[in-house]
């Protein structure tokens, strides 16, 4: 019997599967850090022996040849894909027998990239799934631009071929099981669904609802940026990687932590948004790792930069390491661990707090009601991205988008800035980046869905156009 085992990277919004018949298995686009896959491998008693990519990640560094090597399995890899190591080319129509039990059958199916494939698990009644990396996702399609803008419209009409195809080759039963859309910026659009079937798809799709030029149109329009470490991905997955370094990074103590401070350097704060709040070491940034961490951090970082990590424990600070050398941010430039108080060498003066706040509270700062404590808006930032802006916003706040921040510092009017996102997650990170440049800030804590209610004019799409 065949059965299928996700291994989920929900920070970057992935999916990597193992497939295995209880003595062999085929893992389909590992993340870097292959132990995951190793240790659920060794749990089920099974052997890897093929390792299959269906395209050259764009938002993650893989582990499909690190694991090929390990396991001494056979690594699929595009034929038409150049690539700088031994793989076992394959192109559409080519049939991988992983056992008589289980049949893998690759299909081109290029839109995400150009020479993206999906493969069809088949096992002894005929297909059961397909894996569809970045082409067939849960309700949308994987985005077409990364490439270039220049071949985004190309690959869109490309992209709607290929889900076509796919549905037309696999029964309404067949699951589908794809590499992005869990979050991940690969997605066109969100997904809607944990799982999914080719039936499904064909109700719910717009790649499989729409006529090619309408989806086109669409998926172009719905397209927003993405992060910038996506730039270095495509060539570190093409000269290949090797194995993971996740030995602990070097500890640094309150005098070192305090000179690459003052050098303007990259010293990340691990802890919640609300302890970094209350607390932190001064001219520290907030990316806490109980949210998508590598994605923002590694998107507005320059890339290269050393980073430091500041974390409550060893664990935590592990686990950020390993959350880093997913997306080729291979080792921090040092580490320290325990509570702000142990990183300001008995120097009270180098801790700061963050005035938070609410939506609430921010309607009523603007009516002139400041609640007690918290200073007066002079200017209200929403860091979220393009399409949430556009989509609805408070009237007379300014717009800069989080990636964008650390160069447009500059931009911010004068006076103290509110700061707010969707969550509270981004505009965290916002106001600490803000604060290190001396600015007087209020981080609101708050979804943005409150705003409304709360009394505060949202300017809609409709109004935008007039």
């Amino acid at each position: 019997m065949i059965q299928i085992e996700t291994v989920e990277t929900s920070s970057l919004g992935d999916r990597s599967y193992l497939a295995y018949d209880g003595q062999v298995a085929v893992v389909i686009d590992p993340q870097r850090d292959i132990d995951r896959i190793l240790a659920m491998a060794g749990r089920l008693g099974v052997r890897i022996t093929y390792v299959a990519e269906t395209h050259l990640h764009n938002d993650y560094v893989s582990g499909g040849l690190a694991l090929a090597k390990v396991t001494g399995a056979a690594y699929l890899v595009a034929a038409a894909d150049e690539v700088a190591f031994e793989r076992v080319p394959v192109s559409d129509g080519d049939a991988i027998a992983v056992s008589p039990a289980m049949r893998l059958a690759v299909v081109a199916a290029p839109g995400h990239t150009f020479h993206h494939l999906s493969y069809v698990l088949d096992g002894p009644d005929g297909p059961v799934g397909v894996f569809t990396g970045g082409s067939l996702l849960f309700g949308t399609t994987g985005r077409t631009d990364l490439l270039g803008t220049q071949h985004a419209h190309t690959l869109a009409h490309a992209q709607h071929a290929s889900v076509r195809r796919l549905a037309d080759l696999l029964p309404d039963g067949a699951q589908v099981w794809p590499t992005h859309g869990f979050g991940s910026f690969c997605s066109a659009t969100q997904s809607d669904a944990p799982a999914s079937t080719i039936g499904r798809e064909k109700s719910v799709n717009p790649a499989l609802r729409l006529e090619a030029d309408d989806f086109v149109t669409q998926t172009l329009a719905g397209l927003d940026a993405y992060p910038a470490y996506y730039a270095h991905m495509g060539a570190r997955n093409t000269a290949g990687a090797d194995l993971i370094d996740l030995t602990p990074a070097r500890p640094a103590d309150a005098a070192e932590l305090r000179t690459r401070i003052e050098a303007g350097e990259w010293v990340v704060d691990l802890r919640s948004r609300k302890a970094f709040a209350h607390r932190h070491l001064t001219g520290t940034l907030s990316f806490g790792l109980d949210g998508p961490m590598a994605t923002w951090l590694g998107w507005m970082a320059p890339w290269g930069a050393p980073i430091t990590l500041l974390g409550e424990s060893a664990e935590q600070v592990a686990a950020a390491q390993r959350e880093l050398a997913r997306i080729g941010i291979e080792r921090p430039a040092a580490m320290a661990t325990g509570t702000p108080e142990s990183w300001d060498n008995g120097d009270d003066t180098r801790l700061g707090e963050l005035a938070t706040a609410t939506f609430v509270e921010l309607a009523a700062a603007r009516d002139g009601r400041t609640p007690h404590g918290l200073p007066a808006p002079d200017v209200v930032l929403d860091v979220r991205m393009g399409n949430e802006w556009r989509a609805g916003h408070i009237d007379g706040a300014v717009h800069i988008p989080l990636p964008e921040l650390p160069a447009r510092l500059d931009e911010v009017p004068a006076g103290t800035v509110w700061v707010h996102c969707g969550s509270g997650y981004r505009a965290a990170a916002a106001t600490s980046l803000l604060a290190r440049a001396g600015r007087r800030m209020v981080h609101i804590d708050d979804a943005y869905a409150e705003a409304a209610d709360a009394g505060l004019p949202i300017v809609t799409p409709e109004e935008n156009h007039q």
